[in-house]
Order: C-alpha cells, then structure tokens, then sequence
C-alpha cells in the first residue's frame, strides 16, 4: 500500500467539504427547523390524540425531519474535527496521525454517501413500509431452500438497519424451505432502499439435496411493493371483493398464529389473491389483508402508466418482475453478480449475512442518473 502523506488527507478534506457545502445548502436547514418548530406545537395541542393515525404521521414527519437535521449536524462537526486534527498534526510535525485521519476521512466519505443516497429516495413512496413477497421457481425443495435463504438475508439486512419484520403470511416447504412468504418491513425509506431488490434472484450451487452432488441452479422471484395507505387515489369497492376465513396450517413455528382468524381476500376484477395469517384477531388480519391489496392494485396501476408511457416512448421494456437480476454462484466459485450494474462481490457468506448495501447503493444511483 502506498504512504499516505498530509497531501492526501487535505484533498480528501477539501473534496469532503465541497460536498457537505453542496448537501446543506440544498437541504434548506432553516425551513426545516422551522417545519420542525410547526409540528412539535401541533403535538402540543389537547385535540392531538383524538385522530390517532393523523398524529402517527405528524409523529412520522417530525421524526424523519429531525433525523435529518440531526444527521447533517453529526456529518459537519465529524468534518470540522478532522480538520482540527489535521490543523494539529501539520503544527507539531506529528505524521503519525496522518493514517489514522486518512482512515477516518474514509469513514466520513462513507457515512456522506449513505446520506446522499439518503436524500435522493424523494419518489412519492420512497418513505414508505415496504411489503416483500417470496416465491421460489420450479425446483421443489432446492428453489425452497433458496427462498429461505433469501428470506434469511432480507431479515438481516433489515435489522442491521433497525427496521423492523413482521411476517404477514408464511407458507413452508414440504421437506425444506418455503413455498412462498410475505413480509413487512417496518421503517423509514424501507420501500425506497428495497425496490431495487425486484426481480429474480438465481442460485448456482452445489445441492445439499442431491446425493450425486451435482450443480444445481434455482430461481427465486422477489416482489417489493410500497406499504399503501387507505388514503391514497387506489379505489377498491365492498362489491369487487371475495373476503375467506379459514385456519392457519402447516408447520410455521414462530411465523405463524394457529388460530380460525387467516383471512384470504379476492379481488374479482383484477383475480388478485391476498392472504394474511399471522394476527390472532381476525379484524386485524382483514385490516393487514385489505393493506396488502391496496399495494399490489397501486402497483399494477402503476405499471399499466408504465407500460402505457413506454408505448408512448416507442420503448421495449422487459417485465421487472420476470426478469434475472442478480446470479448468486456457490460454485465452482465463489461470486454475487448483479446483472443490472455490473457489481460484484466474492464473498458470498457476507451477502447471505444480510451485506447487500452495494447492490442497492449502486441500482439507485444507476436509476437516479438515468432520470
């Protein structure tokens, strides 16, 4: 590795500093503290709680401001702390600082990437729950396995973030795996982050269910929609719906609730099936089911403008959900490609561990750019 010397770490500084001058001057920090100022006294308010999902999004708004602010605050007196470090080391002659602030002008630049990322989720439901949906290709129990696997890395990923998972219906493999599970991923830009993760998924292994040992590739496909609110432009009428109850069955351990309380709903115009099982209150489960429909009808709205726009444009599109994003190879070598970008990654166990930041870091600036 090459020394690093003051020269480096002032232009790591001075690119660093240029960027944080760049972000705070377009966050509009006064507007938002005064935003802030706006919502903490309609906290205040006796009336408040009398409209509970109202004040949840005040509660939500006023939170997602403030860390915000409080992120562009650490960022800056992060900067202005290397910069007295750097200040002392070049007065006392001291080099052997130099590597250390080397290294923590890189964990900056880290942390400043992640919040730029941060700040360009601003599609209309970037910040919203997102609702991830597994479903495992043909393959019996080697393509369930993979769905479990992935349902493993995705419930990583998203505690290594804070959010929370709750599992909204789960339907296991017959010998191993899962035949299909829903989840909802609880927390600030979730659909945002996680859109990216839309598409197939295709594992090259070894098959630890196949006596000959022999390579075996499965397919998984992962469905990502944002968690829509009742209040949005979707339209679902009481005459277009086909609302069962039944009991949960099958082995799901923790993931499910034995009760009569499952409820299944059709949508009769569009066919869309909907099922949630994990409440023990069937009310609840309903008002989850009714949630989860609401989502899938957004989302096919949107992909009939989609679709209309490219006719428009003249445009070939290839169906997102059908599509193979990313190949996760075990062997012969050890490698995670994603096909959309180009990105690589050769240690396969830290991509299973829930490490796939690089992946939707490097489809979200592919797609920002392209807009």
């Amino acid at each position: 590795m090459a020394l690093i010397d003051v020269a480096d770490v002032k232009q790591e500084m001075a690119g660093l500093g240029k960027r944080l001058a760049e972000i705070r001057g377009s966050l509009d920090l006064p507007a938002k503290q005064e935003r802030i100022g706006e919502l903490e006294e309609r906290m205040l308010a006796p009336d408040f709680w009398d409209d509970n999902d109202a004040a949840q999004k005040t509660i939500g708004e006023l939170n997602a401001l403030k860390s915000l602010a409080d992120t562009m605050g650490e960022l800056d007196r992060s900067y202005e702390d290397l910069q007295v470090m750097l200040e002392l080391a070049i007065e006392e002659g001291d080099s052997s600082l130099i590597p250390d602030l080397y290294d923590s002008t890189q964990k900056l630049k880290k942390e400043l990437e992640s919040f730029e990322l941060q700040l360009l989720l601003s599609d209309q439901y970037d910040k919203n729950n997102a609702i991830l949906e597994l479903h495992p290709g043909a393959g019996g129990t080697e393509s369930q396995d993979w769905a479990s696997m992935l349902l493993r890395m995705y419930t990583r990923w998203a505690e290594s973030r804070g959010f929370k998972v709750e599992t909204l219906d789960y339907l296991p493999g017959d010998e191993a795996g899962i035949k299909s599970v829903t989840l909802l991923i609880k927390g600030h830009n979730a659909y945002g982050y996680l859109k990216s993760e839309k598409g197939v998924h295709r594992l090259v292994r070894i098959s630890p269910f196949d006596a000959s040992g022999r390579r075996h590739t499965s397919f998984v496909s992962c469905n990502v929609l944002p968690e829509i609110e009742e209040d949005t432009d979707v339209e679902i009428r009481p005459e277009d719906l086909k609302i069962d109850t039944y009991r949960s069955s099958g082995a799901g351990g923790q993931h499910i609730n034995t009760t009569d309380s499952a409820v299944r709903i059709t949508h009769l115009p569009t066919g869309i099936v909907v099922t949630c099982q994990t409440e023990r209150s069937q009310i609840k489960n309903r008002e989850r089911a009714m949630k989860m429909l609401a989502s899938r009808l957004f989302e096919r709205k949107r992909e009939e403008q989609e679709k209309t726009l490219a006719a428009i444009q003249g445009e070939q599109k290839e169906i997102a959900w059908g599509s193979q994003i990313r190949s996760y190879v075990f062997h012969p070598y050890s490698l995670v490609k994603d096909h959309r970008t180009n990105v690589e990654v050769g240690n396969v166990q830290a991509v299973m561990d829930g490490e796939i930041d690089v992946f939707i870091d490097a489809y979200l600036r592919s797609h920002l750019n392209r807009q």
